[in-house]
């Protein structure tokens, strides 16, 4: 065994580390769903083991976040199911407006609390029907827990 010397000096190589690093750095920036920007951090959405990611983010999409107490959260502004319907009538019209973009297209996009009324789910869905949107998507979490043997 050999012994150190106190004028030796320990040289560690950081070349691993700062690769594994931007590795990492590459990994997140590559993952990172820019889509979520718009959404809000009180839905707590309800598990679900028929949840899957998105696959195809849509072009139009009005997304529509029900909370608790039976609001809802779209583009920043919080307001009663009773107003929905004002606002989507305006979403069409600027959707129709557009050249590039249809009605038949348009996604709306419904994240319910875990804690909201069903109900309050259906009413969405009748308001924007009424007002010519038909295509809806419910947006849930995955839920693992069966899948690690957790019941």
């Amino acid at each position: 065994m050999k012994k150190l010397n106190c004028d030796e000096k320990l040289t560690f190589d950081m070349t691993p580390m700062i690769d594994c690093t931007f590795q990492l750095v590459i990994f997140f920036m590559l993952t990172l769903n820019y889509s979520q920007q718009d959404l809000d951090d009180r839905i707590k959405l309800p598990g679900s083991e028929l949840a899957k990611p998105v696959e195809v983010v849509p072009e139009t999409s009005i997304v529509l976040q029900l909370t608790p107490q039976g609001t809802v959260l779209t583009g920043g502004d919080e307001i009663p199911v009773s107003a929905l319907k004002n606002l989507l009538a305006r979403e069409r019209k600027v959707i129709e407006s557009s050249r590039r973009r249809k009605i038949a297209d348009a996604i709306i996009v419904i994240r319910a609390d875990r804690d909201a009324h069903t109900g309050r789910v259906q009413q969405i869905i009748k308001a924007s029907q009424e007002t010519g949107f038909e295509k809806f998507v419910l947006r849930a979490k995955e839920d693992y827990t069966d899948r690690l043997g957790g019941g």
